[in-house]
């Protein structure tokens, strides 16, 4: 028999499973990508009595290879925030399901486990960019500034690590990320440790965050901002983080940001206003590649010839605030 680990590389995915092996350590295989990798079910072999762990990984996206994976006699724990499609019920299938816009992965798992690991689920939520539920929780814990603060500088840089076209253009293996993190029991550890991989990850995102801090929108109304950004490692890297940053910036704005991939492609990432995080999912499912949750989400390989749609549709979901 096998266990495999499957999560999102992104803070929550990482953080969420960070939480789950410190209460219930095993062996198991990791597998794990950058962030808008979510397919990650296919890599999976059907074993009949193997053991499967997916955390921060859209069930919808991943519906006909979970279904392979049952079928099969694998049993599976599923725990995860985003879109998951028409409920499945499976004697195999444990299922923590939660698509509100005010929790993450970490939180669910948080959540299971009564609290355990709890330092750990607020740097996912943080790095998640649910501030007010992360801060809410930090003064409930009873937190120091420098160990909320800890926590907020973690999340974010592991949330930051996370993207790029492929897996070079990150500082770090997701995985490898994940199993350096496993050595500390507090973020705040995490951060003071010289000899740590967040240095790294602290001078990769300063860097490419000045780089971004100078761009100006493309189309700006009252409802939102629109980024076309330039082709570059240093962009792909930061545009997560950086629409993250924007949104903050400005609570009563949507934000969309777009990459170019290839060939006239782009990859769209969207980020509902803070002051009403809805309509993000609705907005990007209406494009082929789309999907993500309320609050935040994404076209993976928008067209050419739909960007004008795409624009128009964005300034439809979001005409401001009235």
């Amino acid at each position: 028999m096998s266990r495999y680990d499957v999560f999102n590389g992104d803070a929550d995915g990482i953080f969420a499973l960070l939480q789950l092996r410190r209460v219930h350590p095993c062996d198991a295989i990791l597998v794990t990508d950058i962030k808008r990798e979510v397919t990650l079910l296919s890599r999976l072999p059907a074993v009949a009595g193997d053991q499967v762990t997916v955390l921060d990984l859209s069930m919808a996206s991943n519906r006909d290879d979970l279904e392979r994976l049952l079928a099969a006699g694998v049993n599976v724990e599923y725990v995860d925030h985003h879109h998951a499609g028409e409920p499945l019920q499976h004697p195999r299938l444990q299922a923590t399901i939660d698509l509100s816009p005010h929790t993450c992965t970490s939180l669910l798992v948080d959540r299971l486990l009564s609290g355990h690991e709890r330092i750990w689920a607020l740097a996912g939520a943080y790095g998640d960019n649910l501030l007010a539920e992360a801060d809410a929780l930090a003064q409930q814990m009873g937190l120091t500034e420098a160990e909320r603060d800890a926590a907020y500088q973690l999340g974010t840089l592991v949330n930051y690590n996370g993207y790029g076209r492929h897996l070079d253009d990150l500082h770090l293996h997701p995985a490898e990320l994940y199993r350096a993190l496993q050595s500390y029991d507090t973020p705040l550890q995490a951060l003071s440790d010289p000899d740590s991989p967040v240095g790294q990850l602290q001078q990769g995102y300063q860097a490419d965050l000045n780089q971004a801090e100078a761009l100006q929108p493309e189309r700006q109304t009252p409802g939102g901002r629109v980024y076309r950004l330039p082709d570059a490692a240093w962009v792909h890297r930061i545009s997560g983080v950086f629409a993250n940053a924007l949104a903050n910036a400005h609570p009563e704005q949507a934000i969309a940001l777009m990459t170019p991939i290839r060939d006239g492609h782009w990859r769209v990432s969207v980020r509902a206003p803070l002051g009403q995080p809805q309509g993000a999912d609705l907005l990007c499912r209406q494009f082929a590649t789309g999907g993500g949750r309320a609050r935040a989400a994404g076209i993976n390989l928008l067209e050419a010839h739909s960007v004008a749609d795409f624009i128009a549709a964005f300034e439809q979901q979001y005409p401001g605030i009235k």
